[in-house]
């Protein structure tokens, strides 16, 4: 533990000063009464971004970085804790009990010594601002997103009926390119996330991290979560990651490392894209399986790595670009590891694959960020041909769609992109990205509105927000 800080909060900061190096009953009970003051604060921070975003800055050890992160975000990790196990219910049919107990007795096994550090710092953190969360919560929030294939497995294992919600999601629209493709000749990639609203409107999260081991990152992310999530990060070493979920997989091994985990890991200690790959082949439970688009900014070198189960596949390019949309790529991965309609370009995942192609093919030579930016934005249906947001269109709007998709309670799901972000070589050098909070489009969603017109969601009532579209802003890590 650091000693001799003090901190007071100015204009939304935590600054620092000095306490002095010798710690005694009435420094431990000043501490107690504000855990801000705590020597493990020291140099952690949070602010207001404009258009709707909030920068958190961790430094220091795993327990350090965690204790910040649950001191500094402790009614923002409270709210959403509420707000997974609704949904974990709802869509898995499980309580937040079950989650807990698999937390503590499945996933706990196969997380490495700095991250139960950090997520032990977080549930300190919560403690000593009052909320009655503990370590297994943290756990169980920060593996949210693998939680519907294990509970899949789960289920077979057990001889249960699944619920029909019980699959892999259907999330985010992404791309990479370089060479030819760029106006620069140079790395852009960019992101979307695709996520009901219920947590999307709450994955305004922009983490500067500076570990003790490790190269500093800088990524979106939600409250007391380890990793992005989502997944869309840039760290000191000029490597860039993100990726979107294979639609309709299934399969996970029990006895793997947690998606979470491999996920920060790759984010914090990947230099190059052999790095990176070998992270997340390193123990892979199939949980939250994905396209991983990668980015080494330095090196001008740009790669997709399909990572099933059973079938990985790296593919990697100096000249060229990647797309992701939900759609798997391997066939033999497609056949043996998801129940994917390949062939049906009605489908979500395949009408925005075949967008995807036609931008890249239009904006050869031109593309940068502000291009990124209006990809995002695209409502363009390459099914229909007619310009019109839907579950279709890469600025997903699930919410409009007379089927909905995946989990996402058909027919009207609340769920779509809720955020974005895009980052070139340049910015990545800088540790630097740009992000919107809400639809890239600009259009608004009224959580009242939407409820009144699909009363079959009332469910979602308690913790439905409504999520602003916000201009694009600039984030970087300093």
């Amino acid at each position: 533990m650091r000693r001799g800080i003090a901190a007071a909060i100015v204009g939304g900061a935590v600054v620092l000063g000095a306490f002095g190096a010798t710690r005694n009953a009435k420094t431990d009970a000043s501490m107690a009464a504000n855990p801000r003051a705590d020597a493990r604060m020291k140099g952690a921070y949070r602010r207001t971004v404009v258009n709707g975003w909030t920068k958190v800055h961790l430094e220091g050890t795993p327990e350090e970085i965690g204790y910040q992160h649950g001191v500094l975000l402790a009614a923002e990790i409270a709210d959403l804790q509420k707000v997974f196990a609704l949904e974990q219910q709802h869509e898995d049919g499980k309580d937040w009990n079950f989650f807990r107990e698999q937390s503590k007795s499945v996933l706990w096994p196969h997380v490495e010594q700095e991250y139960r550090e950090e997520m032990q710092g977080i549930a300190n953190g919560l403690k000593a601002q009052g909320v009655k969360l503990d370590l297994w919560d943290v756990v169980a929030m920060n593996a949210a997103e693998e939680w519907s294939y294990f509970v899949e497995e789960y289920d077979k294992e057990h001889k249960m009926a699944s619920l029909p919600t019980v699959t892999a999601p259907d999330h985010c629209s992404a791309f990479v390119a370089t060479g030819s493709y760029t106006k620069d000749g140079r790395v852009v990639i960019a992101h979307n996330n695709w996520t009901n609203y219920l947590d999307g409107a709450r994955w305004t999260m922009a983490f500067d991290i500076a570990p003790a081991k490790g190269y500093r990152i800088l990524m979106d992310g939600l409250p007391g979560v380890i990793h992005s999530a989502d997944d869309f990060g840039v760290n000191s070493a000029g490597i860039v990651i993100t990726e979107t979920t294979i639609t309709a997989f299934h399969g996970y091994a029990m006895n793997g490392v947690p998606e979470f985990v491999r996920a920060r890991k790759a984010m914090q200690y990947g230099a190059s894209i052999d790095e990176v790959a070998e992270i997340f082949r390193a123990g892979n439970n199939g949980g939250y399986a994905n396209d991983w688009l990668i980015a080494d900014t330095k090196r001008n070198e740009i790669a997709s790595l399909e990572l099933g189960l059973k079938n990985v596949t790296l593919e990697r390019k100096t000249d060229g670009y990647f797309v992701g949309s939900n759609f798997p790529i391997n066939p033999k991965l497609t056949a043996e590891e998801t129940t994917f309609a390949a062939k049906d370009m009605s489908v979500s995942g395949n009408a925005r694959h075949k967008r995807w192609e036609q931008l890249m093919k239009e904006n050869k030579g031109k593309i940068d960020v502000q291009m990124a930016q209006v990809f995002l934005a695209d409502h363009v249906d390459s099914f229909t041909g007619k310009t019109e947001p839907s579950e279709r269109t890469l600025c997903g709007h699930v919410e409009n769609s007379a089927r909905g998709m995946g989990t996402w309670q058909a027919p009207f799901g609340t769920a779509g992109a809720a955020q974005n972000k895009a980052t070139d070589a340049a910015m990545a050098a800088n540790m630097t990205f740009t992000a919107a909070a809400g639809h890239a489009c600009g259009a608004d969603f009224i959580a009242a509105k939407h409820l009144q017109e699909h009363p079959a969601l009332d469910w979602e009532k308690p913790e439905l927000r409504d999520m602003k579209a916000y201009p694009w802003t600039t984030i970087k890590a300093e």
